[in-house]
């Protein structure tokens, strides 16, 4: 393995191979280290089967009938027909995280090694065309970041807290698996042994941009990290809420570092689905039904929930943006009766769209008022840049709105600006009556708000599919014309992939999050006894658009005589019909997944 020796600390690190050449021949794949020419891994292309050199000898290539670079190696997962391996084939560099760089996936590709597909029957060869089609899913998933010399997916506090020698281990061992998206697919290579290959991604978003601050000409850099837990990965209207286990649907560890003069310092925050079994399938509605389902586990359910958070992060303040009427209403209420038996836990109902109606967003200091108390007290870390602990965050706020996107977005970013304004305080860098609104310039403070902007569309993308909405108000302080215009645009995107594309990426979600297992052994899961939507929805889009089309012609002619206003109505009234029909059999016509349940 690759371990490097850091001049500053006389410690190791582990270091994972930056750059790779892929070697293509008839019978395998080749995959070696630029830097080392002797480390190399090949991969049976009829079976999948992993062979590490271990000679020390370089590698013979010759003959390869393709040869490429790829990035890292980041996972293998075995179908019906063999083995899929997941290689980076182009990156980005996007910063850097404490001086280490980090780059984001732009492109990923599944080798195949797939010869048994001419064994398979005529179902499973229909299983396996599916698989692909759902692997093909998984190369464009968005916001993927890594990096070579450390692990991302722990914070400023935890990494300040791992013993002695952490960094020696290879990289996947420093990681919380909470947040490694590809663990699942992960195990083949950790069985080979091929620690130096392996590239953990994390899904979320790290915005990194250089602010200068006026007051004291000094430089500070900003990095905010959102980390996205693997639990319960899924779409907006497909994973909601919790599972049995206490796992919520888009929960996000966000942490805003912040690096000035002598000193480090980190805040963080989550968000997760109200941690209740509740669900909101599409049916052609704007906005579905919402129903909470009972269970006798429920209250179980949300206590484990809330006992994992203050195991991890200390004092919980659960801040709930929902409104307090009409479906939202029920489901808050239902979460505040929970939330009754947990008296470890501070809980506090801010109906966002009512105190915040008409663009008063200053309103939101009065949910800073209520819980300022509990908030000053859970602090922020902080150390000096030679290491001495100066202090530790003891609690966490934790945000949630019905999809966690919009509302919690904006309700963070007002909170970190508030913690970054007592870091300052604390640093010296401001005094007890300034603000960093006014201690930054305008530039630096849009460049501050643009990190949360960029943050909360990059969260709203990968689990709606389009930028978040209300971002105006986080990087304005309120609500414009364009944004209105801007966000009226992503809804109705919204309404589109929620209701016709996101049950087959979820389907792509849960077999790459190991949810769903191959298996040859086991029924085909889309051997279904009815119509699928993907043969409902052509035909229903067919039928009503010649139904308008009919009856528009037939009102165009409605004044010549009494024949065509009888004809009109007719018309008109089998349209309405039609779709009241297929209005009534929406949740058939939208898109579902077919692999896994809702919980």
């Amino acid at each position: 393995m690759e371990i490097e020796t850091d001049s500053l600390t006389a410690k190791k690190h582990f270091k994972v191979f930056s750059e790779l050449e892929l070697h293509e021949f008839q019978d395998k794949f080749v995959i070696r280290s630029l830097q080392f020419p002797d480390r190399a891994v090949s991969i049976d292309r009829s079976d999948g089967t992993f062979h590490v050199n271990v000679t020390g000898e370089v590698v013979n290539l010759e003959g390869a009938s393709k040869v490429c670079t790829v990035f890292g190696v980041a996972g293998s997962i075995r179908l019906l027909a063999g083995t899929y391996v997941l290689v980076i084939t182009s990156r980005k560099e996007v910063g850097a995280y404490l001086g280490y760089p980090v780059f984001r996936v732009m492109s990923m590709k599944f080798l195949s090694c797939n010869e048994g597909l001419k064994n398979l029957t005529n179902q499973q060869k229909k299983d396996e065309a599916y698989f692909q089609t759902l692997l093909r899913i998984v190369e464009e998933t968005p916001g993927l970041y890594y990096s070579y010399d450390t692990d991302i997916t722990l914070n400023l506090q935890r990494r300040y807290k791992m013993a002695d020698g952490w960094m020696s281990k290879p990289i996947w061992k420093q990681a919380d698996p909470r947040f490694v998206w590809n663990r699942n697919i992960l195990e083949e290579l950790i069985e080979n042994k091929v620690d130096e290959f392996i590239v953990p991604l994390l899904q979320g978003k790290l915005s990194f941009q250089m602010g200068q601050l006026k007051l004291n000409n000094l430089t500070s850099t900003i990095t905010l990290i959102s980390r996205r837990c693997t639990r319960r990965l899924g779409t907006r209207m497909w994973r909601r809420g919790a599972n049995l286990e206490g796992d919520t649907a888009n929960f996000i560890e966000t942490e805003q570092l912040l690096e000035y003069d002598k000193f480090k310092s980190s805040f963080l925050q989550v968000r997760g689905s109200i941690p209740l079994l509740w669900e909101q399938i599409v049916d052609l509605s704007y906005k579905p039904h919402l129903s909470v389902i009972e269970h006798e586990d429920t209250p179980m359910v949300v206590k484990r929930h809330f006992h994992d958070l203050m195991q991890r992060y200390g004092n919980t303040i659960a801040v709930d943006l929902t409104d307090k009427h009409g479906n939202e209403g029920q489901l808050s209420l239902a979460f505040a009766t929970e939330m009754e038996k947990l008296p470890d836990v501070r809980y506090v109902s801010f109906d966002f769209h009512q105190r915040c109606g008409g663009s008063n967003f200053d309103s939101l200091k009065l949910l800073y008022d209520e819980i300022a108390d509990d908030f000053d007290k859970q602090g922020y870390f902080l150390q000096t840049s030679d290491g001495e602990l100066v202090e530790e965050q003891n609690g966490i706020v934790r945000s949630n709105c019905i999809d966690c996107l919009d509302r919690t977005n904006v309700t963070q970013s007002y909170l970190a600006r508030i913690s970054l304004n007592q870091q300052l305080q604390r640093m010296c860098a401001l005094t007890s009556a300034e603000h960093v609104c006014t201690f930054t310039g305008d530039e630096d403070l849009e460049i501050y708000r643009n990190l949360w902007v960029n943050q909360g569309d990059e969260i709203s993308l990968e689990y709606s599919g389009t930028n978040a909405l209300k971002g105006d108000i986080v990087r304005y302080g309120k609500q414009t014309i364009s944004g209105l215009i801007k966000d009226g645009i992503s809804a109705l995107s919204r309404y589109y992939l929620n209701n016709f594309q996101d049950g087959i990426r979820q389907d792509a979600i849960d077999l790459i999050s190991g949810n769903y297992t191959v298996s040859g052994n086991r029924p085909s899961p889309f051997q279904l006894n009815k119509f699928e939507s993907r043969t409902l929805f052509p035909v229903a889009s067919v039928l009503l658009i010649g139904s308008l089309t009919v009856t528009s012609i037939t009102l165009n002619r409605a004044g010549q005589n009494a024949q065509t206003v009888i004809s009109s109505v007719i018309c008109a009234g089998a349209t309405a019909g039609m779709m009241a029909l297929v209005k009534a059999n929406g949740r058939q016509i939208c898109s579902r997944p077919r692999l896994c349940g809702l919980l």
